[in-house]
């Protein structure tokens, strides 16, 4: 049975901006956030605590959290790879979520941070348990749940393991990610139905990526198996910068409309969340990547009346 409603987490600024090959500047990431909580988005990634070595697009995020206007009802969630990156998020005020993230692929763990899978979820187990202490939400991450460009195929064992732990820890939601969209309708059915013997259906979150087109399919088959939270991201941006090859993450566009037309309830409203869409393309200089985003647009240079 679908779900009548669908939490949409909105990963663009973070996952999306992480990847882009010049520096955004910190005021477009804030404008883009506050149009996508404009749009009705409830929950945004607003950037993450790591190491301005490896990930320097998110150098600013303590002044992205600074410089942003929140809104009542939003969540502007951060992700933390270690203790130092924990410490960096609680010096800023207004951080009230963080998130982890591990992965199913043991070669993929160690190209990624450095450590086992087993060494990350021990890391992971302090950071969990400091943040909850200071009342703070956290959220695990699990990725290569379909694929890992080391290993190949990955088993779903493994995913259910990793994500039990994660929840076990005290993540209050389990974000499940095809790292490098290599996931088919049944393989994802049955890898959630692996990961639900360990984590309810209900704390399940879908993170598909559209490198070989089947994000959306894939989410409608792990909404038939009972989930009902799906990452995605503003007019597609992102990937993985350690997934070579890896394209981006689906577009939340593309997601909202396929929901819209099943009668699925967001709270997101469409014509907004294109203005946002457009609004960081142009800024990144290239046109929206979503399929709708660009269908949309040439169907109103036709018709200026469309809209």
């Amino acid at each position: 049975m679908l779900p009548r409603s669908v939490k949409l987490v909105e990963v663009g600024p973070r996952d999306g901006l992480q990847n882009e090959p010049r520096a955004v500047p910190t005021a477009v990431k804030v404008d883009l956030i506050e149009r996508l909580a404009t749009a009705g988005l409830a929950v945004i990634e607003a950037g993450s605590f790591v190491s301005p070595k490896w990930v320097p697009q998110m150098a600013d995020t303590a002044d992205v959290l600074a410089a942003i206007t929140r809104r009542p009802g939003v969540s502007y969630p951060v992700l933390v790879p270690n203790a130092k990156g924990l410490d960096a998020a609680l010096a800023v005020t207004g951080v009230e979520e963080i998130a982890v993230f591990g992965a199913a692929s043991e070669a993929f763990s160690h190209r990624n941070t450095n450590c086992s899978i087993a060494e990350g979820l021990e890391r992971f187990a302090g950071v969990i348990a400091a943040a909850r202490d200071r009342g703070l939400r956290v959220r695990g991450y699990v990725s290569c749940v379909l694929g890992c460009p080391y290993e190949g195929a990955v088993n779903p064992a493994i995913v259910a393991r990793v994500a039990g732990d994660l929840f076990d820890m005290g993540c209050y939601e389990i974000s499940l990610g095809d790292t490098i969209g290599a996931g088919t309708p049944l393989a994802a059915q049955r890898m959630v139905d692996a990961v639900a013997k360990r984590v309810p259906r209900d704390r399940l979150a879908a993170h598909f990526h559209d490198t070989y087109g089947q994000a959306l399919a894939n989410l409608l088959a792990v909404m038939e198996r009972g989930v009902s939270v799906i990452d995605s991201s503003v007019s597609g941006l992102g990937g993985c910068p350690y997934a070579q090859g890896a394209s981006g993450n689906v577009a939340t566009e593309d997601v909202l409309y396929m929901l819209n037309g099943m009668g699925i309830e967001t709270g997101v409203d469409m014509d907004a969340l294109l203005r946002a869409g457009a609004m960081i393309g142009a800024a990144l200089g290239r046109p929206p990547a979503s399929r709708v985003g660009r269908a949309l647009a040439r169907r109103d240079q036709a018709d200026p009346g469309a809209a």
